[in-house]
This record gives structure tokens, sequence and C-alpha cells, in this order.
């Protein structure tokens, strides 16, 4: 892939693409599950750079790595500000409050993105794809890392899980092969404990969110 379907290469970005229409740029998630997956996109990008780590269902702090986008570097800083380990649920619920909105501005900033009203300084713009077939790409990357297994491509594994911890197992079942649950179950051999606890943790965290909206 080149150009806009090689994406940014980070976790949440590509999560938060697969999460919104590709024309409308809609979400297909309630604002809370929406918001709990993204932030488990910004964790698992910081896992995934060894600057965080899970131990206990807490959240420590890493080898010192400087991320290299302004939203992790901001994220690592609040994480690293605590004077004592906070659990894996409170950092998803603090984080979920603006991570649809910091990650649809990196996109923007990276021109993956524009203002459907084209006022690109609105408080609250919503953001359209640039170009459709960019939405569908990580689905193509998480499609190729369940066809020919790889530890490489655990980033995209955890792509999948997430998407469908989070509430977008129908949208994987759209352009994803009939077993790919089955597949993406098998591919957590590629996560460490950690990440796959980030998966555990965020599928909770949906459901406590959804069981509590309804009642």
């Amino acid at each position: 892939m080149s150009g806009p379907l090689s994406g940014t290469g980070r976790l949440g970005d590509d999560l938060y693409l697969v999460a919104h229409h590709e024309i409308t740029g809609k979400p297909h998630l309630p604002p809370r599950a929406l918001g709990l997956g993204l932030a488990a996109g910004l964790l698992g990008e910081l896992m995934l750079a060894r600057a965080i780590h899970l131990h206990g269902g807490l959240v420590m702090t890493g080898d010192r790595i400087q991320p290299d986008d302004h939203l992790t570097s901001t994220v690592l800083e609040v994480i690293h500000a605590e004077r004592e380990p906070l659990a894996i649920r409170d950092w998803l619920l603090f984080l979920a409050r603006t991570a649809d909105r910091d990650i649809g501005r990196r996109l923007a900033d990276a021109g993956y993105l524009a203002s459907a009203s084209g006022r690109w300084l609105s408080r609250s713009p919503r953001w359209v794809p640039v170009d459709p077939d960019s939405a569908f790409a990580p689905l193509v990357r998480v499609k190729a890392a369940l066809s020919t297994p790889d530890p490489a491509a655990a980033q995209h594994v955890l792509l999948g899980r997430l998407a469908a911890a989070c509430g977008l197992a129908h949208q994987l079942s759209l352009y994803l092969p009939s077993d790919a649950g089955r597949r993406l179950d098998q591919a957590a051999s590629y996560l460490n404990p950690g990440l796959r606890e980030l998966t555990a943790a965020t599928q909770a965290a949906v459901d406590s969110a959804l069981l509590a909206h309804r009642a």
C-alpha cells in the first residue's frame, strides 16, 4: 500500500477509521463504546512502543521513550504525572472523554480527514475521510495479518481484537473472512499478556457502559 492507503502507522488512527463511515464520517458505535475503544487504541500505541505496560491490572510506566506525535506524548505525560499507578479501567474512562475528538484532529492534521462543514476551526467539527478507500485500508491490513500469520503483524491483530471488543464485530464481518473471529483468537498468541489484558479490559468497560445505558 502507498499514499493514503498506507495509513499513519498508529493503532488509534486505524481504529478510528474502522469505527466511522467511509463517506459520511458518522460513527458506527454509540459515543461511550467509541470513546472507550479509541482510548484503548491510544494506550495500545504506548504499549506497543513499550512506553507503558500492564501489571496486575495497573498501568505502569515503561522505558523512557518519547512518542513521535503530540497526542500520545500528552497521554504519556499525564500517566507519568500520577504518583501511584492507576487501573487500566480508570485510564480507559478518563481518555474516553476526548479520544474521538483528539484522534479525529490528529488524522485531520495528517491529511486523512477533512471537516464536513468546511470550518476547520469549528469547536466540534464532524470529520469525513478525504479518501474513502483509506477507511478500508486498516481492515485490509487486519485481513493480511490473519491470512499470513506473522508475529510482526501484532499491531494489526490488536486492531482487529480491539475493534471486536468495542462493538465493531459487524464491520469486521462485512470485509473479513467468515472465520475471522476464530483466526483473531488464534492470532492472539502474537500479543503479549499486557496487550491481551488491554483487549479484555476494553471489552469489559464497553459491556459495562452499554449495560448502564440500557438501565
